[in-house]
């Protein structure tokens, strides 16, 4: 059974009905405010039960920002649980924290050191009797210098949280945006938050820190995530943001609401580099929550990001140095019926350029404050002590590898942990009713689809999220088709509808945002995908079961192909493969998909698997429904290495270098060519995401090598490795169709889905080939050229650099 949801935009926090109407007791270990608790657990709505516009109920209206303004009961976020936050002065206690922490001192006072050193190497202080007072003297005015440096980073990065009257008003502020965007409110369930309340007044009798770390899909993530804090009465964590944010009059309206600004990358920078430990170790000393989002940046596909180790890793230490004792991770899954965001990110992983970030524009778009777009799930697993689990890997890794160095033990518990979280919140995450309308619409082999047959994969699919451990958003007892209906209307032009026929059909209008919808999904499914894209290499030859049925060497082979040319695309079972293959395919027996042959009666060793009869009979269609979630990855993964062949370089360029974000935009071009030429089935297989996930496999399988170029800002550049560059005939200097390359990409080939004009692989080869060589030496060209050029500009600049000398010299005599 499950809790309701609850709705705490009103006095008494209230909840919708269940799916099975039931009395609630009043939660004893919520202390400032009354929160039914049910022994079910779905919930429903946070924000939007009182919300009101002006224009419908001006009194009310007047009323609620009267109530936010003097703060009364709730709203005055006095009774918090955590440490105190909200007072004049927190900001300057907090910064002197920092700046007095031992570890920054210290840095502070080595790089002092080490600047000394290198002008006293120089002779700057002489060589007399006053040479040691004279450095000391230098060395205390670098200190001096470095603090001011210190000082300014510390003021520019930290979070202010000064006034409850601020917090107040931006809290209404926030619930005016979310109740407008998303009109079906903020959803969370009573039973997580009642534990998140009870872990919360724990940590905070402890002085610990509650560590938040969520998925990323929307600036909606952390706004919601704060209103949730405020509305609990749970002290508001400090925010990991890019300084990207920190612009005039939002910059400080984020600052004062917890926004924490830190540079996207620290370029080396020691001193800044310590100074956000200290910052973290602050926190963390002080008790104070803290959020971070565990895939860095907002995922424009829909899917999990592999994890980011950067501030990941500041935590980590401060437990590994002993500075702080413990802290709770919290893994937190944010799921939206639309993210408002789609639009933009389908222009950037179609090549266009990046708008810079203005979350101004974007907060105060009329678009945003005017759109229904459904509501949005927030879960939160259940939280676990972060020093309990650094013990439990260290006990483990003791006994796999006892003489294991520090350094790389650290690596491996950093890993461990990032995939650890990234699976927790899989476990939590809601699949809402739009991306199960998307992820149907998304595989069909029809062009569009009936609304009751529509409403009956819908239904299937939910099902077999929940048997999968997932969580499908409850309907709350209305009829699959009311559901459809909702959630068609907030998909809007996503989804086309045709008339005048004998039943309502509808079709995927614009199948690269849906496919967002659709990769919220693919995460519980990613063993069943595998297994089918391998199956698929016999099963596309047709005839009967016996034609189609394949070995289980060969099955094997192909998911260990694909399981490693994907895993950083998808975060797999950590089980083994081997386990992992046999688990799967006793589920996809038991869903009587397929049957499995064994080798003796014991049904020890397996010796093949094939589609069972119930399957073939029903038109394959939960069999295809597995391959049609992973074929765009397929085919993307086939785009890049298609276009890593025509990065064969011509002759007499066998050395060049070119550019790797210049080769993925010739993957790009070639993919949307062959997409209209009709050799790529799915557009969205061009998304330069996926492609550059690609391109990293590529590199790390040794078939590229990349490095820094010598222009100024060391744009990476890459090249074929030597033995994997495929051969040319020595009379015509054509590229022969074999050797290493060639085969892996074959191998990637053979697993993607069949097109009316791909069944002769000689003319695809022939074809596709010729476009990427074209677009190859073209790509050669430029670099010839550009390596010309920036030879000629450090030319130029040798010269300079010769004449100043000269000059220098003369000026001296």
């Amino acid at each position: 059974m499950a809790a309701p949801d609850l709705d705490l935009s009103s006095d008494t926090p209230h909840i919708h009905p269940p799916l099975v109407p039931e009395q609630y007791r009043t939660a004893a270990d919520v202390e400032t405010t009354t929160i039914p608790v049910f022994e079910n657990e779905e919930s429903r709505d946070l924000i939007t039960a009182n919300f009101t516009h002006f224009r419908e109920d001006p009194f009310s209206f007047l009323k609620q920002i009267s109530l936010h303004y003097s703060g009364t009961g709730w709203r005055a976020y006095d009774h918090i649980i955590g440490q105190p936050i909200f007072y004049k002065g927190f900001s300057e206690q907090m910064k002197m924290r920092i700046l007095r922490s031992a570890l920054l001192r210290a840095k502070i006072s080595e790089l002092a050191e080490r600047r000394a050193t290198v002008e006293d190497d120089a002779g700057t202080f002489g060589s007399d009797k006053k040479r040691v007072i004279r450095r000391q003297k230098r060395r205390e005015e670098i200190e001096k210098q470095l603090d001011q440096v210190a000082d300014g980073i510390v003021d520019g990065m930290i979070c202010k949280f000064e006034s409850k009257r601020f917090i107040r008003g931006a809290y209404y502020l926030c619930m005016q945006l979310l109740a407008r965007t998303y009109d079906q409110g903020i959803h969370v369930s009573s039973q997580e938050i009642q534990n998140l309340r009870r872990i919360a007044a724990m940590a905070a009798k402890k002085k610990q820190s509650l560590i938040f770390l969520p998925c990323h899909r929307s600036h909606i993530d952390y706004v919601s995530l704060q209103v949730i804090c405020y509305r609990l009465g749970i002290a508001l964590p400090v925010v990991v943001a890019g300084d990207n944010l920190n612009f005039p009059v939002v910059g400080k309206f984020l600052q004062n609401a917890g926004g924490m600004f830190i540079r996207r990358s620290f370029g080396g920078d020691e001193l800044y580099t310590s100074t956000v430990q200290s910052y973290v170790d602050a926190i963390l000393k002080g008790g104070y929550n803290f959020e971070c989002f565990i895939e860095g940046g907002r995922s424009r596909t829909g899917k999990l990001l592999q994890p980011k180790f950067g501030i990941l890793g500041y935590l980590l230490d401060s437990l590994l140095s002993g500075r702080v004792e413990d802290a709770w991770i919290i893994p937190v899954s944010t799921q939206y019926d639309k993210v408002i965001e789609t639009e933009g990110y389908v222009n950037e992983l179609l090549g266009i350029p990046k708008q810079k970030e203005n979350l101004w524009d974007f907060l105060s778009s009329s678009k945003v404050l005017s759109l229904k777009m459904g509501r949005v799930d927030v879960r939160f697993h259940d939280p676990w002590s972060l020093r309990g689990f650094m013990d439990e890997f260290v006990s483990k890794q003791a006994v796999v590898e006892p003489e294991q160095p520090a350094t790389e033990l650290r690596l491996k518990m950093l890993k461990s942990l990032g995939y650890k979280v990234l699976g927790d919140i899989n476990k939590v995450s809601v699949v809402m009713p739009t991306s199960l309308i998307g992820t149907v619409l998304l595989t069909l082999r029809g062009r569009g689809v009936g609304k009751s047959e529509l409403a009956r994969r819908i239904e299937w699919l939910s099902d077999r999220i929940r048997v999968k451990g997932g969580r499908a958003a409850a309907f709350g007892g209305v009829e699959t088709g009311v559901v459809v209906e909702r959630g068609l209307a907030v998909l809007g032009d996503l989804v086309g509808r045709v008339d005048g026929l004998a039943e309502e059909t509808y079709y995927a209008v614009d199948r690269f945002q849906l496919s967002f919808y659709r990769n919220m999904v693919i995460h519980l499914f990613v063993s069943e995908t595998i297994v089918a894209a391998a199956m698929y290499t016999r099963i596309k030859q047709g005839g009967g079961i016996s034609n189609q049925r394949v070995p289980y060497k060969d099955l094997f082979s192909q998911v260990s192909f694909l399981s490693q040319l994907f895993r950083g695309e998808f975060v797999f079972p950590t089980e083994g493969i081997v386990n992992n293959l046999h688990k799967t395919l006793r589920g996809l027996e038991a869903d009587r998909i397929i049957k499995i042959g064994y080798k003796d009666a014991d049904k020890n060793e397996l010796e093949y698997v094939e589609l069972t009869e119930e399957e073939r009979q029903c038109g394959r269609e939960n069999y295809d429904f597995y391959c049609f979630l992973i074929w765009p990855f397929i085919e993307s993964a086939w785009l890049a290495g298609v276009a890593i062949i025509g990065l064969t370089p011509p002759k007499g360029n066998e050395e060049v270098w070119v550019g790797i974000k210049e080769a993925q935009d010739m993957a790009q071009l070639a993919g949307k060519t062959l997409y209209h030429q009709g050799d790529l089935s799915y557009f969205e297989a061009v998304n330069k995401e996926s492609l550059k996930n690609a391109f990293q496999r590529f590199e790390e399988e040794g078939i590229l090598i990349t490095k820094k170029s010598k222009a100024g800002k060391n744009p990476p550049v890459l090249r074929l490795s030597p033995e994997w560059v495929p051969q040319r005939d020595p009379a015509t200097g054509a590229m022969l169709h074999k050797g290493q390359l060639w085969n892996y990409v074959e191998s990637i080939a053979i697993s993607r889905r069949e097109g009316k004009n791909r069944r002769d692989s000689a003319s695809v080869g022939s074809r596709v080939l010729t476009l990427v060589e074209k677009l190859g030496a073209e790509l050669f060209a430029d670099a010839v050229e550009r390596t010309r050029v920036e030879e000629e500009e450090i030319e130029v600049e040798v010269k300079k650099g010769r004449s100043r000398r000269g000059s220098s010299s003369r000026a001296k005599l």
